[in-house]
C-alpha cells in the first residue's frame, strides 16, 4: 500500500495537535484503551468532553503546559493508503525539532489560525518547507468556527499567502478552511461551509499523487552493506547491498564506483534474493557487478554517463541542533547516508534570516536553530549531488566526536 509522509506546522495553539487527533479520531484509528485513557486524562484538564491534541502531545512538560516540544510521529492507515504523521512543535526555540520532522516528509500542512491570519511563524516554516524541498503544501485555515465560518476572512488569508508562495516558489499549494476541534473540513465536507466546494482534508491526503517525486532519471546507488558469505554454496557470491536512492537500474548497465572512478558493468540484480531485470527507486536491492572491485561501505555505484559531483570541499546550508555554539575551525563527523568521514568547518559566510530569507553577518558563534551558509572540508571525498537536485544524495547531517550528537543538519549545495 502507497505510503504518505507529511507534517503539521504552524504558530503555538492553532491546532496542530488537535488537527492530528481529529484525523485519527474521525478516522476511527484510535484503539478502544487509548479512548478510554484520553477521555481520563481531559477529565482531569476540564477541557470539554474530549481533548484530541492529548494523542500526540506525549511528554508531560507538553501535556502540562498544552504545547507541543519534541516532534511526536503517528501512525495511521485507510483502505486508500497508509500515513506517517509528525506533529512539529511551533514554538521559536523548537524550530530544529520542525526541520528535523519535516526532512523526509512528502507534504506539510501549514496551519493557519482564522482570527490571526498569515504570521512570523507561518513565514518562517513556509521558508523551511522551501528550503527542504518539500514538494506539497496544504494550507489548512483552522478555527473557522471562531470567525463565523467567514468566506471573506478565508479569502483573504489566501491572498496573503499567495504571495509568500510566490515569493518563495512553492508550486503545489493547496488551501482547506477547517476546525479542527469540531472536525469541519477533516474526514467529512463540513455543513458549516457550503461555499467551499474543495475535497476534506483526508480525502485530499489519499489521493495527492507522490510518483512524480521520485527521481527516476539520475542513478544514484551508496552501498551499505557488501555480502560475502564465503560458504560452499555461495563460495564467489559478492554482493553490494543498499537503497536505489534515485533513478534506474538494468541488468548490463555500464556503472562506475565512486570515489575511485572504476568503470564495470553491472551482473546481476535482486530484490529481496529474487533476481530481477531492473531496479529502480526507492527499492532496497543487492548489485552484483562484471569485476572483482574494491568497494566498501559507503561508496556509490552510478552510471557512467550520468555522474554526481565528487569533492573534498563543500558549500553547504547549515541548520544548528546544538546548544553548544558552532566555531569556524571545529571538527566533526559528517554522515552522509552510509558514508562516514571527517570534518572540518573552514568558515561561514553569512547568516539567513529565516523570515526574510535576507543574508546577515555573522558576528560570533553559530547559534541554536540558526541556519547559515558555510564551507566544510573532508577528509576523504564525498560523492553527492546539490540538494535541490536530488534530496537523497544532497543532504548530510554532522556528529560531534565526543558526544555523538547530532549538530547539524546540511543541505549540500
Amino acid at each position: 500500500m502507497d505510503l504518505l509522509r507529511f507534517i503539521t506546522a504552524g504558530s503555538v495553539d492553532d491546532g496542530k495537535s488537535t488537527l492530528i487527533g481529529r484525523l485519527l479520531y474521525d478516522s476511527k484509528n484510535i484503539l478502544v484503551d487509548q479512548l478510554e485513557a484520553l477521555e481520563k486524562q481531559t477529565k482531569n484538564k476540564d477541557a470539554g468532553p474530549i481533548d484530541l491534541a492529548l494523542l500526540t502531545d506525549g511528554l508531560r512538560a507538553e501535556r502540562e503546559q498544552g504545547i507541543t516540544i519534541d516532534v511526536a510521529y503517528r501512525y495511521f492507515s485507510t483502505p486508500k493508503r497508509k500515513f506517517i504523521i509528525a506533529d512539529a512543535p511551533g514554538h521559536v526555540q523548537y524550530t530544529r525539532n520542525m526541520i528535523t520532522g519535516a526532512s523526509n516528509a512528502n507534504l506539510i500542512i501549514i496551519l493557519v489560525d482564522a482570527r490571526q491570519g498569515v504570521v512570523e511563524q507561518t513565514r518562517r516554516h513556509s521558508i523551511i518547507a522551501s528550503l527542504l524541498k518539500i514538494p506539497h503544501v496544504v494550507v489548512a485555515v483552522n478555527k473557522m468556527d471562531l470567525v463565523e465560518y467567514s468566506q471573506d476572512i478565508y479569502n483573504n488569508i489566501l491572498i496573503d499567502y499567495a504571495e509568500v508562495a510566490r515569493q518563495l516558489g512553492l508550486k503545489d499549494v493547496t488551501y482547506i478552511p477547517i476546525s479542527a476541534l469540531n472536525g469541519d473540513n477533516i474526514v467529512d465536507k463540513s455543513v458549516s461551509i457550503p461555499w467551499y466546494d474543495g475535497k476534506p482534508l483526508l480525502e485530499m491526503l489519499e489521493e495527492v499523487e507522490t510518483d512524480q517525486d521520485i527521481n527516476l532519471e539520475d542513478p544514484r546507488f551508496q552501498v551499505q552493506l557488501v555480502i560475502r558469505p564465503q560458504t560452499s554454496d555461495l563460495h564467489d557470491y559478492r554482493g553490494y547491498a543498499g537503497k536505489v536512492i534515485s533513478g534506474i537500474y538494468r541488468k548490463g548497465d555500464k556503472v562506475a564506483v565512486l570515489p575511485s572512478g572504476i568503470e564495470t558493468e553491472i551482473s546481476k540484480l535482486e530484490v529481496s534474493g529474487v533476481e530481477a531485470e531492473e531496479v529502480f527507486a526507492p527499492q532496497s536491492v543487492t548489485i552484483h557487478l562484471k569485476d572483482d572491485i574494491d568497494i566498501s561501505r559507503g561508496d556509490s555505484i552510478v552510471s557512467v554517463n550520468n555522474q554526481p559531483r565528487v569533492a573534498n570541499e563543500l558549500d553547504v546550508v547549515l541548520c544548528w541542533l546544538d546548544e553548544k555554539p558552532l566555531q569556524p575551525g571545529n571538527k566533526y563527523y559528517l554522515q552522509h547516508n552510509s558514508r562516514l568521514v571527517r570534518a572540518v568547518v573552514r568558515n561561514v559566510e553569512y547568516k539567513l534570516d529565516v523570515n526574510t530569507l535576507q543574508q546577515l553577518p555573522v558576528d560570533s558563534g553559530v547559534k541554536l536553530n540558526e541556519v547559515v551558509k558555510a564551507t566544510i572540508k573532508v577528509a576523504s571525498p564525498l560523492v553527492y549531488d546539490p540538494y535541490s537536485s536530488i534530496q537523497g544524495t544532497g543532504s548530510a547531517i554532522l556528529i560531534d566526536e565526543t558526544s555523538n550528537n547530532t549538530v547539524a543538519a546540511l543541505l549540500l549545495q
